[in-house]
């Protein structure tokens, strides 16, 4: 997909087990794609059901953010680079190819099966206008 857009959509991650894909998992998605959205990620929330896609990204924080969160960084092929669970008042370092940054209540990622080399799905919602 080229130019994303604010709303909802689907992550699908393909789950394996020993090595062999096993099935897909579908999990519900908000994107944040403009400045301003980006910017508020998950800042004054309590939790979070689903995930956040915040896009382009390279680098997060958690500033002013009152839970833990993992943090899959991925690149233009929806590959993830790596996954870090990240406390309030932290700083993550930029992943130089990542491109969008997909986060998630802690624990969240590990139970999906989210790891490095995992290609994810995204399918964003098409609004009627």
């Amino acid at each position: 997909m080229g130019k994303w857009r604010d709303g909802g959509g689907t992550l699908t991650v393909r789950t394996r087990n020993e090595g062999t894909e096993t099935g897909t998992l579908e999990v519900e998605l908000r994107i944040a794609a403009s400045y301003r959205a980006r910017a508020r990620g998950l800042l004054g929330q309590n939790g979070l059901v689903g995930a956040l896609l915040i896009t382009p990204c390279a680098s997060v924080h958690t500033f002013r953010m009152r839970f833990p969160i993992d943090v899959a960084y991925l690149d233009r092929h929806h590959t993830v680079l790596a996954v870090r669970t990240m406390r309030p008042g932290r700083l993550g370092l930029p992943r130089l190819r990542a491109r969008h940054v997909v986060e998630a209540e802690a624990g969240a990622m590990a139970a999906w099966g989210m790891r490095p080399g995992t290609r994810v799905r995204i399918v964003a919602r098409t609004s009627a206008r």
